[in-house]
């Protein structure tokens, strides 16, 4: 269960930056509707963004 929500917590937020910045990041795989566990990712990444997100799921947030 926390696996899950993490995973959906960190591909959420990848795709929340590359809509933001289609020009600098581009994340392929996150929208199989087979749930795969591989992401491609291409580009730069808010890392203190992605980090926040993270804690927040750890920590029962949205």
């Amino acid at each position: 269960m926390l696996e899950e929500k993490l995973k959906e917590a960190i591909v959420g937020e990848l795709q929340r930056q590359a809509a933001d910045r289609p020009q600098s990041l581009m994340v392929q795989g996150a929208n199989d509707g087979n749930r795969s566990e591989e992401l491609t990712v291409n580009g730069k990444i808010d890392l203190g963004a992605l980090v926040m997100v993270i804690a927040g799921s750890v920590a029962g947030g949205p």
